[in-house]
């Protein structure tokens, strides 16, 4: 029998969904319900633009516009989160949460819009279901929302419309319309807030810690659209362009992104930094551990690349060789989650930064690494490596991080959630690091039932979910500080729909998967 694997992923988007409504039951879960069935049509006719070349842009090939499970990650975040909040009484954040719950909404409908727009003949039953949800969520922004709150969604809609112009015509095929909702929202949102943050110095507060992810994304942003359209004038392959790159690199860290870093923690980063680190003899001991772990994923590249190079030309990395890397990052991320996360978290950070930096110097061609990266990394690529960017290590530390740079310290009471919420942080390790890597690796080795419509095994579905209550059984074990009380049952069905999703998805499951399973832990 034949089953539409979109259909599945978005009954299992649903799902969630409804399982945020039934813990948070609120005028927006309700508009989250309205959201995901206008999805669900809308996504129909982005897919039909994919597959016609009727899209403005070109997206990623081989995979569906991704539009419900994206579309659903900000609204549910932010649902999940309030409700977190408002049982610690945090006011500040729970307001804080509606604004990610309604610019979550806000950037699916505008999308939405684009491809009722250039749809023809213009489908009337689904420019009339959107406009029914559009107008539930209007309601409810208008009656939940203050006036500087509403200002703060639209500048986010701003600053997201004239990003994905910039990316999605620099990064051809890099990403699904899903993927880019979901990237390029979430750099708008975290540009509007260090934006905010940094004309309120007065109003800043919290832990240093919080203030490196924003000014290394922004700056990151800065430097890649900056040199993107400089070298779509000049040659970026001779020593002059790799010098003026170096030189300009450099004058942005140290003149611009140092000095920023520095209002909001009040010392000088480096300073603060060698201070931090070198705290304890915990956080030396760590850091030399993870420095093996780089050189030892280091020497795995290199020796791929010697097989390559004495084999065949056209020898490519096995999914299980690929695999090697998520172990390596569970062996990092795990000691981090038990015993420092404060410095797993700024380690996170600077590792995102350089892993950019290097993903510049390589696409750029920048002397004198870039070529050899080239030939290193082209044996890694897999098919969703279609465009110029490669972006696989990318998502997988994204994945692993995600859940620990969102996790909400200040909504929780000694820096613990209760119940299932004691496995938010490890929800990358679970959903990737374990549920992904034992999916792949025994789904294709003894795999032989394969899901309808895709080409995912049972057994690998199986093994997963088994393999990560495992896990879960290994950190209580280890860490003494999650006390899952009798939320089990929660537990094995949030894995359960998290492994659903990742048998069904075309979408990048190293980003898509911690996520959600990040929602189910948090309720």
């Amino acid at each position: 029998m034949q089953i539409n694997p979109v259909l599945v992923e978005s009954t299992v988007v649903l799902a969630v969904v409804l399982c945020v409504h039934m813990a948070v039951w609120n005028q927006h879960s309700w508009c989250s319900i309205a959201l995901v069935i206008q999805a669900f049509y809308v996504q129909h006719k982005w897919d039909r633009l994919l597959r016609s070349g009727g899209a403005v842009f070109q997206f990623r090939p081989s995979a569906n516009s991704g539009i419900v499970p994206a579309s659903m990650v900000m609204p549910l975040l932010g649902l999940a989160l309030r409700e977190k909040c408002s049982a610690s009484g945090n006011v500040y954040f729970e307001r804080f949460s509606m604004v990610i719950t309604i610019t979550g909404m806000m950037l699916a409908l505008f999308l939405s819009l684009i491809a009722l727009g250039i749809t023809r003949p213009v489908p009337t039953n689904t420019c009339v279901i959107a406009g029914m949800a559009g107008s539930a969520i209007l309601y409810t922004t208008k009656q939940t929302l203050t006036v500087s709150e509403v200002i703060e969604v639209l500048e986010v809609l701003l600053i997201f419309v004239y990003l994905s112009l910039i990316v999605l015509y620099l990064l051809p095929r890099c990403f699904t319309p899903g993927e880019a909702l979901l990237i390029v929202g979430g750099i708008s949102f975290i540009v509007n807030q260090l934006i905010k943050r940094s004309l309120n110095l007065a109003e800043v507060k919290g832990d240093p810690v919080n203030y490196f992810l924003p000014v290394v994304v922004v700056g990151s942003l800065l430097l890649g659209v900056f040199f993107a359209l400089l070298f779509c004038f000049m040659e970026s392959e001779n020593w002059v362009s790799s010098l003026f790159f170096h030189m300009m690199t450099a004058v942005l860290v140290l003149g611009i992104l140092l000095p920023w870093l520095s209002l909001f923690i009040g010392r000088y980063p480096i300073m603060w930094l060698l201070d931090f680190i070198t705290l304890n003899d915990r956080r030396l001991c760590l850091l030399g551990y993870w420095v093996f772990l780089t050189s030892v994923a280091t020497c795995v590249v290199l020796h791929q690349n010697y097989q390559r190079q004495s084999g065949s030309k056209k020898h490519q990395a096995s999914t299980v060789v690929r695999k090697y890397f998520h172990l390596i990052v569970v062996a990092t991320y795990v000691p981090g989650l038990i015993y420092d996360r404060q410095l797993l978290h700024v380690a996170s950070v600077g590792c995102l930064a350089v892993f950019l930096f290097l993903e510049y110097v390589r696409y750029f061609r920048i002397r004198p690494l870039g070529q050899l990266l080239r030939q290193l990394l082209t044996l890694f690529l897999d098919e969703r490596d279609s465009g110029p960017l490669i972006l696989t290590h990318i998502y997988l530390l994204l994945g692993m991080s995600l859940p620990i740079w969102l996790f909400p310290g200040p909504c929780a009471p000694k820096g613990i959630l209760p119940g299932a919420g004691g496995l938010v942080p490890y929800a990358g390790v679970l959903a990737v690091g374990v549920g992904d890597t034992v999916a792949s690796v025994f789904g294709s080795t003894m795999g032989e039932i394969r899901w309808p419509g895709t080409k995912k095994t049972m057994e690998g579905t199986a093994t997963s979910v088994f393999a990560q209550i495992i896990a879960v059984a290994v950190f209580l074990i280890f860490d003494g500080s999650i006390n899952l009380n009798s939320t089990y049952s929660w537990i094995v069905g949030s894995i359960t729909l998290v492994a659903m999703l990742e048998a069904y998805t075309s979408q990048i499951d190293n980003l898509l998967l911690p996520l959600y399973l990040f929602i189910l832990l948090l309720l």
